[in-house]
């Protein structure tokens, strides 16, 4: 297909060039530069032969990769440039180039043998697929690994077919012609490959190959085949490895169904126990990378059969200890995660009733289990005498193992469910005793002996606190009182407050425990320790929440204390400690329930009002909208009930300090954190009191209209979006005349959106754009009787596809979910709301609009799906095109049409535009609107990953730019 002559090296020298300058030290516009000229060479039907000759030339191995990743893409899609009557000359000239590199080097190698399994899928009328390939790549030695590379590949490329532009038909067919009936062909070749020579038996792409094949050829097939042999044996070779470990767990996946696998599991079960040894031996030995890969084989082995386990326990005892024998023996902490879900599979089968003979078969076990994981929760001992540099100055490591504990903790919240929370706690309850008899009395506050044999025990505590019910009357008592006497070392003490905030359901539950703890959290608070104060923090937080009330009572005196070390805080342990006394003003009796809220939260409001007006910097702005976060979490937490028409409490201080929010709003109407953080206490006002709230909403309008037309901030809308939802004509108590002053302002709101999109591009207000579309979405829901007939509706849909042209995940959601919801109004089910169905005026509304605007929302939706969008928008995007062809079906195919002839030249060949169009009509016409989604992803797809967004626009398809002239 390609020779060596002076032409064919001229037409690849401006591809080398192109790449030099990639690689080389230029300027970025020279890289930008040769970047778009690859691209666009790569597209080009001039590629074929220019990089079959680069392949051919002595050309550097970087530039050969390139151009075997070009003809991969070419062959996947733009087969489509090259007659078909070529396709044998293009597959035989793949043949000798793969011949050629068949010692490699295996980049290249690789890349080519995704080029023939492609180009296989493909030529549907190439029937002798193996058989071709073997006999042109020979049978010697040294095409071994390049028929091993083409077995492996060709399943992993089948299964990605969606990518070809096969039917799904055709490709179903072509999937069983080159794997299923070649099934029995490959296992023959594999074993015949694998007895040829002992260098043969652990080559470890032997194990890549039988691990591709597996879904093809029965794994029963493979278990009693000599192949079994060689892969269990390939364990003991450092080169093949990891590659066997791979292939055995893949055999174990493929028998999950242990009922369908009973013979294949007794026959594979002896070789996996024969595997024991290896534990010892790889950990003894500290190769941490085999001790790793043995421990994957028991946990993955476990995995699959747990239900055996779980039936047959005596059994498959063997397994199991291995797997903890794993778990023990990982001083390093370097594999025992692999065992984790096994622990936690077996758990769901052994908490079973049908499985009790086997639970109490394993309790010995899972009582092992828990000793090994505190003994893994202890912090390492430091080798010199620097107790804060535990792990060398490896900061990532440290929290490696962080995040490590917290999934121990899962294990041992199983092993609670398995031998109960009695017997857990007990194990952690009596190494507290131990290490308190052992090293208690030469303890210090300056120095703790051993700390990480009481911190381990304890943190394991607080990891189980979930599974301990509070009613638990046997470990508790004894322990809790140990606790409170904890020295005074940061680490130990950090974990005994962290234990004693877990706890505070069951202190609840047993109040006599409640002074001393409460004492020693308090007393907290003024260590040295930062990470201790915000412990006592989170400590305090929830013994207010889960205790409050047994503090009510004691509101006074906590307000006291509140107030004298709310400043010494960092900003996230303020709001901790605030949502926790919230909590205990939020009991408080009604008729006291005033004068409480006043006396916590006037010290706040001054201390506000002192920040806004020395606030001169952005430090000063910051402080102000941190400090505005604890009044909200008052009116967050302070939630009373109130019978109707009573005046609430919350809300008589809620009018009391809106004037402040609106000055402080106003004056700093340009600041995004200050304006964000008054918008949400606003609007938890609206959630808390509701309907209540009334009194308040004409100042609440007027200031949420003038402070969104001052700023363009989005967060005015989402408290328009509550005010709309907590006053429309579906609640009680709101009379007609709130509503209808409720929709003129959401009008207001609109038109000041609109009048700022006419002015300024979409680019410039994804997030105003977001939350506009959300209030649209609740307005639609709430007024659609007066939103569709609305003069604006229109000009908002024209706003939703000017939205369309982002490339932002969160704007686009919710200008699609508003534009699925507009047309479910156009049929008989509408978002549940004001209206079970649409009215026949509402949905000839929506059909009119969408009658002369459809278009443009097929080309919007459509450009998207191949350009722009996101991947997490493509659903969506794709279920607002179906529901229109549900709504409209007449209309959509013409639309469709029309948006493929405007794409690019050259970018869709005729024969591709009229298949997907044959597709549509057919499907649309029979109804089958499923299968019109798929025909236009797969297109969309396929046209997506062939071609990009030209740099110089989509032309025709470019978008008109919004014009509003209300």
């Amino acid at each position: 297909m390609a020779s060596n002559g002076v032409a064919e090296q001229q037409a690849f020298a401006p591809v080398l060039a192109a790449l030099a300058t990639l690689q080389g030290n230029v300027e970025r516009t020279q890289k930008s530069q040769a970047h778009d000229f690859l691209e666009r060479f790569q597209k080009s039907p001039e590629a074929w032969a220019a990089m079959h000759s680069l392949l051919r030339s002595d050309a550097s191995a970087e530039a050969k990769i390139f151009a075997a990743t070009t003809l991969k893409g070419k062959i996947t899609y733009d087969i489509d440039q090259l007659p078909r009557a070529s396709l044998v000359a293009l597959r035989d000239s793949i043949l000798s180039l793969l011949a050629s590199y068949r010692l490699g080097p295996r980049p290249i190698r690789t890349q080519l043998c995704v080029c023939l399994a492609n180009l296989a899928i493909q030529m549907i009328e190439w029937k002798d697929v193996l058989e071709v390939v073997v006999s042109a790549l020979g049978n010697n030695p040294e095409s071994g690994s390049c028929v091993l590379e083409f077995l492996r590949v060709l399943p992993e490329e089948v299964t990605e077919g969606r990518k070809i532009t096969l039917t799904e038909e055709e490709l179903d067919i072509r999937t069983n012609e080159l794997l299923g009936n070649n099934a029995v062909q490959v296992l023959r070749l594999l074993t015949q490959y694998s007895q040829s020579s002992a260098s043969a038996a652990v080559n470890p792409q032997l194990m890549e190959c039988i691990t591709s094949w597996l879904r093809e050829i029965p794994v029963a097939e493979i278990v009693k085949s000599p192949l079994l042999s060689t892969i269990v044996n390939a364990l003991s070779s450092n080169d093949s490895f990891e590659a066997a470990v791979e292939c055995l767990c893949a055999i174990f996946k493929e028998t999950r169904d242990v009922d369908e696998n009973i013979e294949v599991i007794r026959n594979l079960f002896p070789r996996v126990a024969g595997l024991r040894p290896k534990i010892a031996e790889t950990a003894i030995g500290q190769d941490m990378d085999a001790f790793r890969g043995i421990t994957r084989v028991f946990a993955e082995a476990g995995e699959a059969w747990v239900v055996l386990i779980a039936r047959m326990p005596e059994q498959f005892r063997p397994l199991v200890e291995s797997v903890l024998e794993c778990a023990a023996r990982d001083s390093d902490r370097e594999a025992i995660s692999l065992t984790f879900k096994f622990w936690y599979e077996l758990k769901l089968y052994l908490v079973l009733e049908k499985y009790i003979e086997a639970r109490v078969q394993f309790v010995d076990i899972f009582s092992q289990l828990v000793d090994i994981m505190i003994k893994h929760l202890e912090f390492p001992v430091p080798e010199g005498s620097d107790e804060t540099d535990l792990f060398d100055g490896d900061h990532e490591q440290e929290e490696r193992f962080r995040e490590f504990r917290h999934q121990m903790g899962d294990v041992l919240k199983d092993c609670c469910e398995v031998i109960g929370v009695t017997d857990c706690l007990g194990k952690s309850f009596e190494l507290i005793q131990k290490w308190v008899t052992t090293y208690g009395r030469g303890a210090t506050d300056d120095e703790v002996p051993h700390w990480q044999e009481l911190e381990a025990p304890l943190f394991s505590m607080r990891a189980m606190g979930r599974m301990v019910d509070r009613e638990e009357n046997i470990i508790l008592p004894q322990l809790m009182p140990l606790i409170v006497m904890i020295p005074d070392h940061e680490k130990v003490r950090f974990a005994a407050i962290m234990v004693l905030g877990r706890y505070t359901e069951w202190t609840s539950g047993h109040p006599e425990f409640l002074e001393p703890q409460l004492n020693y959290i308090i007393a907290a608070f003024n260590n040295k320790s930062k990470d201790v104060v915000r412990a006592a923090a989170m400590a305090l937080k929830f013994f207010c929440v889960d205790c409050k009330n047994l503090l009510v009572g004691h509101a006074e005196q906590l307000e006291k204390f509140y107030e004298s070390i709310l400043d010494k805080l960092p900003p996230a342990s303020q709001e901790e400690v605030t949502e926790g006394v919230a909590s205990v003003v939020s009991v408080q009796p009604t008729d006291k329930l005033y004068e409480m809220i006043r006396l916590y939260c006037n010290p706040i409001v001054e201390k506000l009002m002192a920040k806004a007006n020395a606030a001169r910097d952005e430090k000063g702005k910051l402080a102000v909208a941190d400090h505005l976060q604890l009044l909200t979490l008052f009116i967050q937490v302070v939630n009373p009930y109130v019978p109707s028409g009573q005046e609430n409490p919350a809300v008589k201080y809620c009018q009391e300090v809106f004037p402040i929010l609106g000055a402080i709003v106003d004056n700093f109407n340009g600041f995004t954190p200050i304006c964000e953080r008054i918008c949400r206490c606003w609007r938890y006002m609206l959630i808390s009191y509701r309907t209540a709230m009334q009194p308040l909403l004409p100042q609440l309008a007027e200031k949420l209209v003038s402070g969104f037309a001052n700023s363009r901030l989005g967060c005015f809308l989402w408290v328009t979006s509550s005010v709309v939802r907590e006053f429309s004509d579906e609640r009680d108590l709101v009379d007609p005349a709130t509503t209808e002053a409720i929709y003129q302002f959401f009008e207001q709101q609109c038109l000041t959106m609109l009048r700022a999109l006419d002015k300024v591009p979409p680019e410039d207000l994804p997030d105003v754009i977001e939350d506009f579309f959300r209030l649209l979405i609740d307005a639609l829901l709430y007024y659609p009787n007066r939103l569709i007939p609305s003069p604006l509706f229109g000009p908002i849909f024209d706003a939703a596809l000017t939205a369309l042209t982002l490339q932002q995940v969160e704007p686009l959601r919710p200008t699609l979910h508003y534009l699925r919801d507009v047309l479910s109004y156009g049929g008989d089910n509408p978002p549940t709301g004001a209206l079970d169905k649409s009215p026949i005026e509402i949905q000839q509304t929506v059909k009119n609009l969408l009658s002369s605007k459809g278009e443009i929302l097929v080309q919007r939706i459509l450009t998207g799906l191949m350009f722009n969008f996101p991947k997490d928008n493509m659903p969506d995007a794709s279920g607002v095109l179906i529901a229109l062809v549900e709504l409209l079906p007449n209309n959509v195919s013409p639309w469709i049409l029309s948006t493929i002839q405007m794409l690019p030249a050259g970018s869709v060949s005729q024969n591709e535009s009229d298949r997907v169009m044959g597709n549509i009509n057919k499907w649309i016409g029979a109804s089958e609107f499923k299968k019109v989604r798929y025909t236009l992803q797969d297109f969309t797809t396929s046209y997506r990953r062939r071609n990009v967004a030209p740099r110089d626009g989509l032309g025709r398809l470019e978008a008109a730019r919004f014009r509003f002239s209300g």
